[in-house]
């Protein structure tokens, strides 16, 4: 870093499953490891080394208002990459199911629903809020809703946006995914199924930075309540 050959660190692995949206990144399709190895420009991409002098991770990121809050690429995912590019020539598709959402709670679905101006109501309970379908997204096509809370994933209950990101990240393109809602609040729950679309063809000729726009715009002016209680951080996408 910095033009200074032969620098290392030493440093602590405080996680092992940061999502894309907490790092800062919510367009990547990665978990990341956290450490406090310093990580500074000149020696991201380098390798995260454990005491055994084995590779664990890739180093790739920091925390913009941090110190000492860095991230790397864990080496299973790089493995994954580097198998489909050795065997067929190019980067593994991603599958994708175009929604933006954000962990509900009981008590954040209480606080929605007594706002007036949230235009919908929210189920009063643990699972993913739906914030935004994008139109044409295999979400879109299989009938999901804004203001819908799924609740399960192929019959395993989710109760935080990462394990659906992480599912939607491990899928295969084309492979169909069974996920029970609650709608509008109500009591019955709703069966979809999506069809996972391929994110690369959905990208051709776009840049990344231009295709998280186009599929995951967030509007000017958005309803009271998610103004209020929106996280600070960017919205989950998967």
């Amino acid at each position: 870093p910095f033009g200074l050959d032969h620098t290392i660190t030493l440093g602590i692995i405080s996680n092992l499953r940061r999502t894309s949206a907490e790092v800062g990144i919510p367009e990547k399709r990665v978990e990341f490891f956290q450490t406090d190895c310093a990580i500074n420009p000149g020696n991201s991409g380098g390798p995260l080394i454990n005491e055994f002098g084995e590779v664990i991770g890739i180093n790739t990121a920091v925390h913009a208002d941090g110190e000492g809050i860095g991230f790397a690429i864990p080496i299973n995912s790089s493995r994954r990459i580097l198998s489909s590019l050795v065997a067929e020539g190019r980067a593994p598709a991603h599958a994708y199911l175009g929604i933006q959402m954000e962990t509900l709670t009981a008590d954040l679905a209480h606080k929605y629903n007594a706002d007036p101006n949230a235009g919908v109501l929210v189920a009063e309970i643990a699972g993913v809020l739906v914030t935004k379908v994008v139109p044409g997204s295999p979400a879109d096509s299989a009938g999901l809703r804004f203001g819908d809370v799924v609740t399960h994933a192929d019959g395993s209950p989710v109760t935080h946006s990462s394990q659906l990101q992480a599912l939607v990240a491990h899928a295969d393109v084309g492979q169909t995914t069974r996920l029970r809602v609650r709608r509008s609040g109500g009591e019955k729950e709703l069966e979809f199924v999506a069809k996972m679309g391929d994110l690369s063809e959905t990208s051709k000729g776009l840049s990344k930075k231009t295709l998280t726009e186009k599929l995951f715009r967030v509007p000017r002016v958005l309803p009271a309540s998610h103004q209020v209680l929106s996280s600070p951080r960017p919205p989950d996408l998967c």
